[in-house]
Order: structure tokens, then C-alpha cells, then sequence
């Protein structure tokens, strides 16, 4: 099933997600469910409040598709070490058609349960790391639009605002 994305506005993306205790069929399901509502939002990321459900689950592919390899599942995921910086445009599924430079660390590890709640570690560089810092910022409440600055961000707000009457958002 491909989920509808849900788009900035709606309150389950601005609060901490619940984390996830239950590692069962439904759960595997559910993350077959967030890769292919992710593929078809043409993302490298997505986390479970995105299609509205307040879980502490992200899907990761950086490759989209092209490295089956790649495709990772995180269950209550925390960041344990980040390194260096750098700054990229950054978007998000949930803000549609709009991107900003965002700085974050380069290089990042996290500790993550996967589908049958086995934990792991990882280290990520460059987007992998983004992608780690962006989904886990999801789980937490926060949207990437927290990375900029206010001025940037109140500007995006108003179009975002305008769109909504506009009912284009």
C-alpha cells in the first residue's frame, strides 16, 4: 500500500514520535508499505510520521533502488557520534518544492533496531549521515526548516501559508 505523504501543517510531524515495541508481521508490512510510499515520492528517506503514523520507524535508501544492499530499516533509532560539517540543500517530502542549504555533520553513527528489533550501529557519511540526522529529526518532531534560518524560514512559512488558502498545499 503507498501511503499519502503528509505535508507540513499537520501536527503528528511536530511531535516526538512513540517508540516501537512491537516487532511482528504487521510491523514488516508496514515498513514494506514506507519503502514503497517512499519510492513513489521519489525520497531517500522517510519516517513513519511522514504518512502519519507516530512511530519511532524511518526507511532509508540512498541509492533509490539501485542497491537492494542499501536499503536500511530503523526502529528507535538514536545518534551516537557526529563528525565534521558540511552544508547541502536539503528538501523534504513533507515540504514539497522547496529546498534550502542546511549544515550538518558529515559523517554520523547511530544505534537503531531493525525490522525483528535486533540493534545495530552504523556509520554514515555525507548523505547517508544527512539522511540519519533528517529522518531522526522527524522522530523527535522537528523538520529540517529548524536548521535555517528564521528569516528563511518565516518566508517559507508565508508561501506555505498562501498555498493553504490557495488550497494548493
Amino acid at each position: 500500500m503507498i501511503y499519502p505523504i503528509v505535508k507540513y501543517g499537520n501536527p503528528v510531524l511536530e511531535k516526538p514520535a512513540a517508540p516501537v515495541t512491537v516487532f511482528d508481521e504487521a510491523l514488516k508490512k508496514l515498513v514494506e508499505d514506507m519503502f514503497a510510499s517512499m519510492y513513489a515520492a521519489h525520497g531517500v528517506g522517510l519516517a513513519a510520521p511522514q504518512i502519519g503514523i507516530s512511530k519511532r520507524l524511518a526507511v532509508i535508501d540512498i541509492t533509490f533502488k539501485e542497491d537492494p544492499d542499501a536499503k536500511l530499516v530503523l526502529a528507535n533509532p538514536e545518534i551516537l557520534h557526529t563528525e565534521g560539517r558540511h552544508s547541502q540543500p536539503e528538501g523534504c517530502l513533507s515540504i514539497p518544492e522547496f529546498r534550502e542549504p542546511v549544515t550538518r555533520a558529515r559523517k554520523v553513527t547511530i544505534r537503531a533496531q531493525d525490522v525483528n528489533g535486533k540493534w545495530f550501529e552504523k556509520t554514515g557519511e555525507d548523505l547517508l549521515a544527512r539522511a540519519f540526522l533528517h529522518e531522526t529529526d522527524h522522530l523527535n518532531g522537528k523538520l529540517y526548516i529548524s536548521h535555517i534560518s528564521a528569516l528563511k524560514r518565516d518566508l517559507m512559512k508565508r508561501k506555505i501559508r498562501k498555498l493553504m488558502k490557495a488550497g494548493e498545499w
